[in-house]
Parts: structure tokens; sequence; C-alpha cells
């Protein structure tokens, strides 16, 4: 590897230099900082990483790099003074941690952002201004949900706030796995606040908590546990007792818990797909390089893997971008796209990594080769712990499944088209308002979209042997939405689902790729004639035939050539250090390859 010169010295503040205004400079300047990670010497390399997590640490001298860089900035609104202003462009700026150590991203701190959510959404303006001095100064906020936030027995504890004798609430109860519960500046807390005999609307209210004006005696702190995933990361919890907590640590109403959970879990549930993303990326690089070591210029029978995985990556890039920019333009429908964001994209990628581990068993000359099968290791087991496996799907098919019969009955095949700035993985959009989500109803413009590219594709004449593929690849598409329709529409009104059915499992399993492959035709349909391999529809079909194979779709296979196309793309962004995914984002990389 290419020796790294430019490990920077930093301070524990963020400085005023850092002035990081979009997601190209914000990675590009965390890619420079963190260095090359496949270089040994690097101290904030995969080397380090993997050293860290066998103490089961987080890497500190990574960790004091991103605080330099003004990470915690990153997740504070840019009226308050922070640089969040898009959801699409934080995915990005976030990527260059997720890529190198997914514990990492969690760990240091984006669970910062999914706890001050509420306060962005809700809070007073004093609230607002102390979180927000608080991250931009390097701090962390944690979060301590209620059971609604998760389907995972060893997840669950809740805690309640009764009227406290001289005011504002007692606080009670305890939660055992809180993320960063002990280095934790503040807290912000679902406690339930009237009885109900289930969470529900009015049940829980969101509390602001100083963990360090909290009475002696009043809590306790639980011991650190240590879990299989995400070693690195700090998990213990709190066991309140009485806890007194003043009026003004109320969040919103009283009562709002439950909704502005569901309205703020829209941006973690698309972001953390979007940013784990990069992590597989990594897994998919080190394969490549495995196989380059190999002596196979071909790659023999692993090729058609590596392009497919490539071209899931590129999918599931299209899926999660429009859904983070519908949270701009689209605040009344994004929850559906979210939520199936969620379910879809984690699944794709345990499936990625696990198939990449049968190319990493092969013998090579590659000398990164047995840090890239520690790496991808590692990676089964953080992804699960991330939230990215059964208990995040539970939460999904409870948001989905309650509305397929009514999207059946009023938007599939009648909704309009969305705006083209949805789709498209480039442009400006309006700031992001938490507040302006909604948790129900609105439109399924990923069904849309489907439909609407379809019709354009089956009207087109000059099409070549691609597009006349692509074009038959829709069509089935949509009849496959068609026939979901029917189902759907004929299950009855206000129909309550079992979600430890099969078959409302597999309508949700359905509905999930089918929006998929709504992005991906309609991110290639806009990019087409911009010149980019975004708009080459050979990846196209890879990553739709890839779906429909899920969907036992009967479709043609794609074009001869098709796949050696997207293999020769994967083989030149290695050699050019950029990243499989939309933007073709450089990377901090070494040109000494196999």
């Amino acid at each position: 590897m290419t020796a790294v010169s430019d490990h920077a010295s930093v301070s524990a503040a963020v400085p005023d230099d850092v002035a990081l205004t979009g997601a190209a400079d914000a990675g590009a300047e965390l890619e420079r900082r963190l260095g090359d990670p496949w270089d040994a010497a690097n101290p904030y390399g995969f080397r380090a990483l993997l050293q860290a997590e066998e103490r089961s640490e987080l890497l500190a001298p990574a960790e004091e790099v991103l605080t330099a860089c003004g990470f915690g900035a990153r997740l504070v609104p840019a009226a308050l003074g922070g640089r969040l202003t898009r959801a699409d462009e934080l995915a990005r700026a976030v990527r260059p941690v997720f890529r190198r150590d997914l514990a990492l991203g969690f760990g240091h701190g984006i669970t910062s952002l999914f706890a001050a959510s509420a306060v962005w959404a809700a809070g007073s303006q004093a609230q607002r201004a102390h979180l927000a001095g608080l991250l931009c100064g390097g701090g962390r906020v944690a979060i301590v949900h209620h059971n609604l936030a998760h389907g995972s027995a060893v997840l669950r504890g809740e805690l309640a706030a009764r009227p406290g004798r001289s005011g504002g609430y007692a606080l009670s109860g305890r939660k055992d796995m809180v993320i960063n519960a002990e280095r934790a500046d503040a807290l912000v807390v679902y406690a339930r606040t009237a009885d109900a005999p289930a969470p529900g609307r009015g049940s829980h209210s969101v509390l602001l908590v100083d963990p360090a004006g909290l009475p002696e005696g009043a809590v306790r702190a639980l011991p650190r546990k240590v879990t299989g995933g995400m070693r690195g990361c700090h998990f213990s919890g709190f066991d309140f007792d009485g806890c007194p907590v003043p009026d003004d640590a109320l969040v919103g109403a009283e009562g709002d818990g439950v909704r502005l959970a569901l309205r703020t879990f829209q941006l973690n549930r698309a972001l953390i797909p979007a940013a784990a993303i990069a992590s597989v990326d990594t897994a998919l690089r080190g394969a490549v390089r495995a196989q380059l070591g190999s002596g196979r210029a071909d790659f023999g029978r692993h090729g058609p893997l590596l392009a497919g995985v490539f071209a899931d990556l590129l999918a599931c890039d299209a899926f999660a971008s429009a859904t983070l920019r519908s949270l701009h333009l689209l605040p009344d429908s994004a929850h559906l796209a979210a939520a199936a964001v969620k379910y879809l994209v984690p699944e794709l990628l345990r499936d990625d990594v696990e198939a990449l581990t049968t190319v990493l068993a092969a013998d090579s000359t590659d000398a990164a080769l047995p840090i890239t099968r520690a790496l991808t290791a590692k990676l089964l087991r953080d992804l699960p712990a991330a939230g990215l496996g059964h208990a995040g799907t539970a939460a999904c098919q409870a948001v989905i499944a309650p509305q397929l019969p009514l999207l059946a009955r009023t938007s599939w095949f009648r909704a309009a088209e969305p705006p083209d700035a949805v789709l498209r993985p480039r442009g400006e959009l309006p700031p992001l308002d938490l507040g302006a989500l909604a948790v129900a109803g609105g439109d399924d413009f990923l069904a849309a979209a489907l439909n609407a590219t379809a019709g354009r594709l089956r009207d087109r004449r000059d099409q070549g042997a691609y597009e006349r593929t692509l074009a038959a690849y829709a069509r089935g598409f949509t009849a496959e939405l068609w026939a979901l329709h029917d189902r759907c529409a004929a299950l009855p009104a206000g129909a309550r689902p079992d979600l430890s059915s099969p078959e409302w499992c597999a309508l949700v399993d359905r509905y999930a790729l089918l929006s998929a492959a709504g992005a991906v035709l309609a991110l290639w349909e806009r990019c087409r004639d911009d010149g980019t391999f975004t708009g080459d529809p050979a990846w196209v079909l890879l990553a739709l035939s890839r779906l429909a194979g899920r969907l036992g779709l009967d479709l043609p296979e794609p074009p001869e050539g098709c796949v050696a196309r997207v293999l020769a793309e994967v083989v030149a962004r290695l050699h050019a250090g950029t990243g499989y995914d939309l933007h073709r984002t450089p990377l901090a990389e070494g040109e000494d390859l196999p």
C-alpha cells in the first residue's frame, strides 16, 4: 500500500477552519483525514480498527479525528448552527466512517441524531439550542427507547414518568441496553406517562434529561454489556427509582412520544441502510482485490457474483437515495418508503456479504486477504447488532402491512408520478423538516414511478437489446404489482395483519421488492443520458434480474455481455480508488493493487 503521510493531528474541539458545506466536501475531508484504510501503518486503518475490536473498544484516535472534523455538527440542523440541511447529503457525509467500521459509525455518535431528532422536531427553543451546542462541541446524546422501537426481547424494558411530588416527573424503571449510556452528555427518554393496554397515541412522552444533574441515589448506572456484534460500542443502561425530572424536560406535549417516534424514525430507517452500503463496499473491494491476486483476470465463476453484488449496491443506493430525498419533498408519503428501505436493504446487504465469503475462501496472493476476511466476518456480526436484523424487520413489517389494503384501493395505479427531484441522485432540496413528516396516509410514490417508467419504456420504438429487455422487466414488475394489488384489495377493510402469518410476511416482502424496482428503473431513466455509469442499462438489468429472482418472476436473462460490462466497471473503480455507489465517490486508497 502507498504510505499515508497526512495522518493529521487532532484536538478535542471542533476547529473553526473546518467548513464542510456539502456531502462531497464532508466525505472528502473525512477520507483525507482518516487516510488509506488498507495501509498497515495507518493509525486509523483496518488493522488498528480490528485490534481495537479485540479489546472491545472503538478506536480512540479515529474518534478524535471525527470530533475534530465536526462530526457532531453534521447532526445539527443548519438553522441551529450545525451543518445538517439534507438527509441524502448526511448519508454520503458519514459513509467514510461506515466503510471503515460500522461500529464506529454507530458508537461515535450517529445514534445521537436518533436521540436528538425528537428535539429537532418538537423541542422548545431552549432545548434545541442546548442540544445543538452540545453536539457541535463534540458531545453525545443517548436515546432510551420504548418497546415500540424494537422487536427483540433482549432490548425490552420500559420507563414510566409519573407526576412528581413537587412538580415535574418521577422517572422509574430499568433499561439495560442503551448505546453510549455512560458516555452521554444528555438523554432523550421515551417514558410511559399514561396507562394504556399497549403503546399508542397519548401513552408515552419524551423527556430531555441531563444525567449529570440527577440526584445521587435516584438512578443507578448499570454495568456495560459487551455484545457479539459491534463489540466496540458501549452498551449499558440505567435503573431509575423515582428520579425527579423537572417540568421543562418535557419535549413537545405530554403524550406525543409515539407520534414523535414514528415521525423521526423515518430518517433513521432510511439513513442507516444508506450508510451501511459503504460497509459492504469494503467487503466487495476486498473480494475483488483477492480475485485479482488469484491470477484469474476473468474472475472465473466468481465474476457474475461480484458484478451482481455491485449491481445490488447501486440498487440499494438508488432506493435509499429516493427515500431520503422524499423526506424533503414528499413528507406525507415518505414513511412507507422509509420502512421499505429498512426492511429490504439490510437483507440484500447481508446476503451479499455472505456470498462474498465464498470468494474470500479461495487462495490469493493479495497481502490484505487476512484483513479482508476478518473485516467480512466482523461485518456479518455487526449488521444484526446495528438494528439491521430481525428486530428492525419486524418493526418495518408493522408499519407496512396495515397500509397495504388501503394502498391497493386508493394509490396503486392511481397516484401521480412523483417529482423528478425525488428520483434523481443530485439536485437541490429544501431544508429537512422532521416536524412536517406524516406517520400514515399519502401515496405510494415508488409504485407510481414504476408504473410511469414502465409505460414510457413500453411506448419507445428506438430500443436496442438492452432497452428491450428492460421494457420486458418493467412489464413483469408492473404485472406483479397488479397481482399484489388484487391480493391486498381482497383483504377486508381495516384488516388487522397477523405478522406471524407467512401470508402477511410475503405481502410485505413483495411490496418492498417492487418498491426497490421502481426506484432503480426511475433513477436509470433520469440518468440515461448524463454520461455516467448510472445511466448504463447493464447494471440496471443485473439489479432487476436479482430482484426478479427473489420475486420468482419468469423474465428473460440479461443480454450477453451485461455481466462483463458491469465487471469492467467494478475493476476500473477499484484501480481508480472510487466507491461502488451512485456517485463514484473518490476514496483514500493506495495504488499498488494486485
